[in-house]
C-alpha cells in the first residue's frame, strides 16, 4: 500500500520514493505527495527525478485504481527504481484554497437553508457547486457567499481527525453531501475549519481560511428542481 503523505501534510511539496510497480495506466510508489482525482478534487500533476541519474519524468495525472495510487508518467522507471517527487505547487495551493473555500460555502448554505451538496467540482479558475435548493433565489444565493467571506476572513484553522462511521452518523450535521455517505467505509478522515464546519473528506486544504481570499460569483443556474448551480473563484489573498 502506498502511504499517503498529502492526508498527513497537504504542505509537503516534494518526498522521496521507490518505484514499486509499473503498470500500463501507470507508476505505483511505497509513498506520495501527489493527490489523486477524487471527491470533486482534480489530481496533482509534476515530477519524478530519478536519483541514480538525475533524469526528469513528467507526471500528467494521479488516479486510484483497483485500490492503487498510479501516476501517469513518462515511460523509463522500473520497479526499485528511487525518486524524488515534485509537485506543481501552484496547482496543489490553488485547488487546496479552492476546496477550503468549498467546505465553506456548503457549510453556510446548510445552515441557512438545509441545502445539501448534490455535485461539484473543483478547478484552478472556477469552481462550481451544486445544492439541493428549492427555489431558484439570486440574492439569497448572493446572501450566502457573503456571508462565507466573513467566516473566511475571521481567521479559521484548519484540522484533520479520524472518526467512526457511528460517530458521523449520529451527528447529521456533519453529512453536506445528498447522497450520504458510502455504505463501504467503517472509519472516516474529519475536515474540521475552525467553528464553521465539519464532515467527512479526503483531499487537501490550507491550515487557515485567512489562507483562502474571497469568493467571488462568476454564474448562478438553475440545474432544475432542487438543484441550484454555483459557478465561483477565488479573489487573490
Amino acid at each position: 500500500m502506498t502511504q499517503l503523505l498529502y492526508l498527513e501534510n497537504s504542505y509537503l511539496k516534494q518526498c522521496g520514493a521507490i518505484v514499486t510497480e509499473v503498470l500500463p495506466e501507470g507508476i505505483v510508489l511505497d509513498q506520495t505527495v501527489f493527490y489523486p482525482t477524487g471527491g470533486g478534487q482534480p489530481s496533482d500533476t509534476g515530477s519524478f527525478t530519478r536519483t541514480s541519474d538525475g533524469k526528469q519524468f513528467k507526471v500528467t495525472e494521479t488516479k486510484k485504481n483497483q485500490g492503487k495510487i498510479v501516476h501517469r508518467a513518462e515511460l523509463g522507471l522500473i520497479v526499485g527504481d528511487k525518486l524524488q517527487c515534485i509537485l506543481d505547487w501552484q496547482r496543489r495551493y490553488t485547488l487546496m484554497r479552492m476546496h477550503t473555500a468549498a467546505h465553506v460555502l456548503s457549510a453556510v448554505a446548510q445552515n441557512k437553508s438545509g441545502a445539501l451538496i448534490t455535485g461539484n467540482q473543483l478547478d484552478l479558475l472556477k469552481s462550481r457547486m451544486d445544492f439541493s435548493i428549492e427555489s431558484f433565489d439570486r440574492e439569497a444565493l448572493q446572501t450566502i457567499v457573503h456571508e462565507a467571506n466573513k467566516l473566511l476572513a475571521q481567521n479559521h484553522e484548519v484540522t484533520t481527525y479520524t472518526a467512526s462511521r457511528e460517530q458521523v452518523v449520529q451527528n447529521p450535521a456533519m453529512v453536506k453531501l445528498a447522497a450520504g455517505l458510502p455504505e463501504h467505509i467503517t472509519e472516516l478522515r474529519i475536515v474540521k475549519i475552525g467553528t464553521i464546519d465539519e464532515q467527512p473528506d479526503g483531499g487537501t486544504h490550507v491550515k487557515n481560511t485567512k489562507e483562502v481570499g474571497s469568493i467571488t460569483i462568476v454564474k448562478l443556474e438553475n440545474m432544475g428542481v432542487g438543484r441550484k448551480r454555483v459557478y465561483f473563484a477565488l479573489e487573490n489573498i
